[in-house]
């Protein structure tokens, strides 16, 4: 637990220093505007380059807040960002070599197949290179050539949200993976198994084919209609399993991970349940600022430990104080 708190104060400290610094925008050295519709200067730092590569789907609105966050600490940093999302670990790895061909100072990257990844991070750090890793690798990134990890326990938010299932008497409970081998996905869903008492298992559908996942989900509510939650390991995917739900006639409730203005305005409706936020702009956001700090000044944050960004609920109780940000396509 001491552990989790010296990550959280380093979050904060992290969110100080970029707030008492002013910005402007990577792309030309206008003020640039903020999630909250501020602007204003740049840090005067010298010019650096930073790549971001991440294992994003097409269309996924979980990293396009990933992609905010980043560009607003590119803007406020003075750094030249580019982002490429590929979701298949070789494209991923053909990423990462053409940010060191082209001699970036700094590269952020998603760990979602941390082994087929190891090389190409190598190659990075062995060019000289920081490389941050960021919201998928929590149980590899410290056998990997970075400077530190910045994102949740998967497998810590599945034991949460198995006693919140408890809690709310759900008995059997599917946990929907979108990404079959992703290893925070996997974890998310092993955390659920441990801490429920109920029958849980999961159900893989294709991430790529919404129709087609949808179709899946529609044909195991026919096959048990005892099961009574679905958790969704991502937002878009909580929507589909809300209306097919309600379009197969079944009682199942829905939760999921991830969040965005589709699963806040659905959760003030008493539609999605609650949601785990893991805070996607401020990983974007602190990858590229932990990069900026250290090769600005050295700074490492987290002390050797993860830089925790979740997990919290977010439900009835507090969507209000959340909604105006997902409103924004920050949250």
């Amino acid at each position: 637990m001491r552990a989790r708190w010296s990550a959280y104060r380093a979050v904060i400290a992290v969110a100080v220093i970029g707030i008492s610094l002013v910005g402007c925008s990577s792309t030309g050295g206008k003020p640039a505007a903020t999630g909250g519709g501020n602007s204003a200067g740049t840090a005067d730092t010298p010019r650096i380059k930073i790549a971001m590569v991440t294992h994003a789907q097409v269309g996924d609105t979980f990293w396009d807040t990933v992609r905010k966050g980043a560009e607003m600490a590119a803007a406020k940093d003075n750094v030249e960002l580019t982002y490429q999302g590929a979701e298949q670990a070789p494209e991923q790895a053909n990423a990462i070599q053409s940010a060191i061909d082209s001699k970036v100072d700094g590269i952020a990257v998603t760990l979602a197949k941390p082994d087929a990844m190891e090389p190409a991070v190598a190659a990075a750090a062995k060019a000289g290179i920081p490389v941050i890793a960021f919201n998928a690798g929590f149980d590899a990134w410290k056998t990997q050539d970075v400077l530190g990890y910045i994102g949740t326990d998967e497998q810590a938010s599945g034991r949460a949200v198995g006693e919140r299932l408890n809690s709310e008497g759900a008995k059997n409970v599917v946990c929907v993976n979108h990404a079959q081998g992703h290893v925070d996905l996997e974890a998310r869903c092993a955390g659920i198994a441990q801490t429920f008492k109920g029958r849980s298992e999961i159900l893989y559908v294709n991430g790529n084919d919404m129709p087609a996942a949808q179709a899946t989900m529609t044909a195991k509510l026919q096959q048990d209609p005892s099961i009574d939650y679905l958790v969704t390991l991502d937002a878009p995917f909580a929507m589909t399993a809300f209306n097919t739900a309600s379009s197969a006639g079944s009682k199942a409730k829905v939760g999921t991970f991830g969040t965005d203005n589709e699963v806040t305005k659905s959760i003030q409706a008493n539609g999605v349940q609650w949601a785990i936020d893991i805070q996607p702009y401020l990983q974007g956001y602190l990858a590229v600022d932990s990069l900026w700090l250290y090769l600005t000044n050295r700074n490492v944050i987290g002390g050797g430990q993860p830089v925790l960004t979740g997990p919290a609920f977010i439900d009835a109780k507090n969507v209000a104080s959340i909604a105006e940000y997902a409103a924004k396509g920050t949250r």
